[in-house]
């Protein structure tokens, strides 16, 4: 199992909200956050982020 998070860089784009088919990301001030609890970890998100800060976290 594994999680997907946004680091520090976030240019607040939208890009992966756009593709995210659960709606876990969502903006929150002056970037994007991914809600651990609704997100599938499909990783449509990771293709899209123009600035690669999109991460996939292994979890036990």
């Amino acid at each position: 199992m594994g999680t997907h998070y946004i680091i520090d860089g976030c240019i607040n784009c939208g890009a992966c909200a756009a593709v995210c088919p659960v709606v876990a990301i969502s903006e929150q001030g002056d970037s994007h956050r991914i809600d651990k609890e609704i997100c599938i970890d499909c990783g449509a998100c990771d293709s899209v982020c123009p600035v690669e800060v999109i991460r996939w976290e292994t979890t036990a």
